[in-house]
């Protein structure tokens, strides 16, 4: 079976839960190993506005890790400074999210590269502008989920509920990828991945573990592309991907 490289979107049950070191280290991990995928952050917040033009963010993580050289109009098109929700920051703004350009720098990154990862902000019901929120954007990009999720108690609940909205929007899931592992897990880590998959049918494919050396505003990774590689992380999103498309080409 021949693999294809993926394209994906990443969703978190959260905000914070670390999306964006997953998506970079995924992305760096997969290049790694032969893929040619790209990476992009359609629409950021919270990103501070210069004299000089925009702070640095989640998007320049992406591009410094994965090693992606793509123009940042084009990785991350729509930038907002209110650290909300895209719909609300934009109306804080007098504005809104153009969404005609959010789809066409992302169809130029899929001529550019077999497959994008694209992150979501904040949750998967996150609003971009009036009703229509992450999950039509994942839907009209037309790209299966991968959720990522946090170890604490409380994640089996986020994470179902997660996955059940997907679904119900008629999005295809993946996986879910624990975040911030702690190095001595109590019982509400160690059990929660196993509780995850029996209630939803979806894979837990990996438990990044915490690392204090992660800094995404020094774009520093630690080691999580190593890890995504060692732990099997990325061929398990990889062999995902082929059990994906071999099951729609039937």
């Amino acid at each position: 079976m021949s693999q294809i490289a993926p394209s994906l979107f990443i969703t978190g049950t959260d905000t914070g839960v670390g999306k964006t070191v997953c998506t970079a280290a995924l992305a760096r991990a997969l290049r790694e190993m032969g893929h040619e995928v790209g990476v992009m952050k359609p629409i950021q917040t919270g990103v501070r506005r210069t004299q000089e033009g925009w702070e640095p963010g989640d998007a320049e993580y992406l591009t410094h890790v994965s090693g992606v050289n793509d123009p940042m109009d084009l990785v991350c098109p729509v930038r907002l400074e209110a650290p909300l929700a895209p719909s609300v920051a934009a109306e804080l703004e007098g504005t809104t999210v153009d969404l005609a350009r959010v789809l066409a720098a992302y169809h130029e990154l899929r001529t550019r590269h077999a497959g994008v990862l694209v992150e979501g902000a904040g949750g998967i019901a996150v609003p971009i502008q009036g009703d229509y929120g992450m999950a039509d954007l994942a839907r009209k990009m037309e790209l299966p989920v991968l959720i990522v999720a946090r170890p604490a108690l409380g994640t089996i609940n986020h994470t179902v509920l997660t996955v059940r909205y997907a679904q119900s929007a008629g999005l295809t899931v993946l996986g879910v990828i624990v975040a911030g592992m702690p190095l001595n897990p109590g019982l509400a880590e160690q059990t929660s991945p196993a509780a995850i998959e029996q209630l939803t049918g979806v894979p837990v494919l990996g438990r990044l573990p915490y690392d204090d050396k992660i800094n995404t505003d020094r774009c520093d990774p630690g080691a999580s592309v190593d890890w995504m590689r060692a732990s099997g992380t990325a061929q398990r999103v990889l062999d995902q991907m082929n059990i994906l498309a071999n099951a729609l080409s039937k």
